[in-house]
């Protein structure tokens, strides 16, 4: 009995001996992991948008999205982290409206007709303004009753000639949105 008592006086005594502190050991910092988020993650039309595809059929890249949903109004603004423009919104609205009403009623004056897209579509370039530069716009009356539209501001600066080149690739853009996943 004394041989066990003695035994666990000396267990007691060794892993008390382990209880002292360590010092720390220096663990190099780890770098930031960035995340890539999907413009989707982000509802409203934005679970139309992909970054990828814009930059695909646009050559902008963007990075952040932010949505917002009135009514039967969806729409989705897409920005670079670090810049405020260009500014790329889309914008899906339900509606019942035909062509003939779509152009009367929509199609803005001096607008240029697009052909392959939904419809009945249009592009047209709006001039700079105190606090913008030019924007390019493309507005499509898709198939399945839904009012569409894609706008690109530019920044302060730019020239309309490169709003112009702009809504061409727009209506490349809006060729490879879905709009009945709505």
């Amino acid at each position: 009995m004394h041989g066990r008592i003695w035994l666990a006086g000396v267990a007691v005594v060794l892993t008390a001996g382990c209880a002292t502190e360590a010092r720390p050991v220096a663990v190099p910092a780890a770098e930031p992991v960035t995340v890539e988020v999907a413009a989707a993650s982000s509802g409203g039309a934005c679970r139309l948008l992909d970054f990828a595809v814009i930059a695909k059929h646009t050559g902008g890249r963007f990075d952040v999205a932010a949505a917002s949903e009135r009514g039967d109004t969806h729409t989705c603004v897409v920005r670079a982290e670090r810049a405020i423009l260009p500014e790329l919104t889309f914008t899906v609205t339900e509606t019942s409206i035909d062509k003939s009403t779509f152009t009367m009623d929509v199609l803005p004056d001096g607008a240029k007709k697009v052909s392959k897209l939904g419809k009945i579509a249009y592009l047209r370039t709006l001039p700079k303004t105190a606090k913008v530069g030019p924007s390019a716009e493309v507005g499509w009356l898709a198939t399945e009753g839904r009012l569409a539209t894609l706008r690109w501001t530019c920044p302060r600066g730019t020239d309309k000639a490169t709003a112009e080149a702009v809504a061409g690739k727009l209506v490349n853009l809006a060729k490879a949105i879905d709009t009945r996943r709505m």
